[in-house]
């Protein structure tokens, strides 16, 4: 369990980026202002910022239209879950 608890502040903070990073674009496209491309969203979810992007998006009212983030982030987040279940079960 000590290596996990190693990556909970790696966690916390790319979540917390995932989130910013909603409301920045959403921001920025109300200004219409130069955007943040999709696959930076997408890169920060993936690298494990899935939770913080779905909460970003669902308060900031951003990307909700997009099937592929409506569909694609709770898909993300379970399969993180389950890579976690796995390690957790390697250990």
């Amino acid at each position: 369990m000590g290596e996990l608890q190693m990556f909970f502040p790696y966690i916390l903070v790319v979540n917390i980026v995932g989130f910013l990073f909603m409301g920045l674009d959403k921001r920025k496209a109300k200004k219409q202002e130069w955007r943040l491309p999709e696959r930076t969203l997408w890169g920060i979810a993936i690298l494990g910022g899935a939770v913080g992007s779905l909460i970003g998006m669902r308060i900031f009212r951003h990307k909700t239209r997009h099937k592929a983030f409506v569909v694609g982030m709770p898909l993300l987040i379970i399969l993180h879950l389950l890579v976690l279940i796995y390690i957790m079960d390697m250990s």
